[in-house]
């Protein structure tokens, strides 16, 4: 019989759910003594299981799946256990020089380790090479518009390339965003139309801003493009990043900006998009630079957890580079560089060759246990975009009080 039991909350996700379970089936062959119960969750959910209802401090969760947006809150309010003294006991290999940078850094507070890398993607441009190099395709493209067919590199290039590539009669669309309101998808999207112009999320001082020139060019395009059924599947607003994935993999958007690991999964032997499938940088406004954004996902463990040796050698074991690199026939996206680089990795999924590139120059949402509120409010300003007629600024200017009113800050 078992003699330990590991309770894993987990982001539900199939790829997720498949790739842990082939974890825990491999594990449990060495270790027949530990049981595992991993419970799935959507964001929303998941967040409060390990924080609202204190989870993770209550010992209800022995191991915990925390993206990188929760970090500061877990840190914050000591529902994670340092891991430092673990590693100091028993050494991760290749620690940290066997991960890039912009997977290492997110994850140190103070010199101190908190969380394990299990899963990253930065966020990038996928397209349908086979549709942009089509010669029909750019012929066409050319006479309409009196340019080249390539992957945009302008918010306006993408537009005219999502309202060419609309044909609901062939099932293809422009483009599609991922607007359900789970306070996680609106903030990434809004951060990467913010940036993308030139636009921040905090002033000088620290202080949180949403009415800002930048933030009202953001919200304009965004509300605009996911209402206007010329360039986007229709019901964006009922999607979250893994359904909008889904469509993507159907092969019934031309383009669309979304986690790297979707480009990874389209490409896996079986999908019906092996080899048409390319990443590129996301577009920005005229003479601004491209933006891209890391959030990824890590595990933890709770400091109420009664298991803690156990649940960190079955941590330490997922981070051996052979468990790495066999999560992705799964979809998940290793984060080793060895996975990273490795030659039969990229000669299956072509995406692999630039996912060190664009992690590299991936920016992070703030760092702060203020993260959450924020998104929060951002979320409902987004959701009053979609769904009114209402100026975008004077949305944004409400948004604004209420940051004011809760004296949100990212200092």
């Amino acid at each position: 019989m078992p003699e330990t039991r590991l309770r894993i909350a987990v982001r539900e996700f199939s790829d997720f759910e498949n790739a842990l379970a082939e974890e825990i089936e491999l594990y449990r062959q060495h270790h027949p003594e530990v049981e595992f119960e991993a419970i799935p969750f959507d964001l929303h959910t998941l967040h409060g299981e390990m924080f609202e209802k204190d989870g993770l401090r209550s010992g209800t969760w022995d191991i915990g799946y925390i993206s990188t947006d929760w970090l500061a809150e877990a840190v914050d309010t000591g529902a994670v256990e340092e891991l430092t003294p673990y590693l100091q006991q028993e050494p991760v290999a290749d620690w940290p020089e066997g991960w890039s940078q912009s997977i290492v850094e997110p994850l140190m507070f103070g010199g101190k380790l908190y969380t394990l890398p299990w899963h990253d993607g930065p966020e990038c441009l996928i397209y349908r090479r086979d549709l942009f190099e089509n010669a029909g395709e750019q012929e066409k493209f050319r006479n309409q518009y009196g340019y080249e067919l390539e992957p945009p590199k302008t918010w306006k290039q993408f537009s005219d390339v999502a309202r060419f590539f609309t044909r609901p009669a062939e099932n293809l669309y422009g483009t599609l965003f991922a607007a359900f309101p789970d306070g996680h998808n609106t903030l990434y999207d809004f951060a990467l139309q913010l940036w993308s112009r030139g636009g921040e999320f905090e002033d000088k001082d620290g202080n949180a801003v949403l009415d800002t020139p930048e933030a009202i060019a953001a919200l304009d395009f965004y509300r605009n493009t996911v209402r206007d059924t010329s360039m986007c599947y229709p019901g964006a607003e009922t999607f979250d990043s893994t359904r909008s994935g889904d469509v993507v993999l159907s092969g019934a958007i031309a383009m669309m900006v979304n986690w790297f690991g979707f480009a990874a999964r389209c490409d896996r032997p079986g999908s019906p998009l092996r080899g048409k499938i390319a990443i590129a940088p996301i577009p920005a406004d005229e003479g601004k630079p491209a933006a891209s954004l890391s959030v990824f996902w890590t595990l933890g463990i709770g400091t109420g957890s009664r298991n803690k040796q156990a649940a960190y050698d079955f941590m330490h074991f997922l981070t051996q580079p052979e468990m790495d690199l066999g999560i992705v026939k799964h979809g998940t996206v290793g984060v080793r560089l060895s996975t990273w680089r490795n030659t039969e990795v990229q000669k299956e999924i072509q995406a692999y060759a630039k996912i060190e590139e664009i992690s590299l120059g991936a920016r992070r949402l703030p760092r702060s246990r203020s993260l959450p509120a924020f998104a929060e409010i951002l979320n409902d300003v987004a959701m009053e975009a979609l769904n009114t007629t209402e100026p975008s600024a004077e949305i944004l200017a409400r948004g604004q009080q209420r940051i004011k009113a809760q004296r949100i800050t990212f200092r």
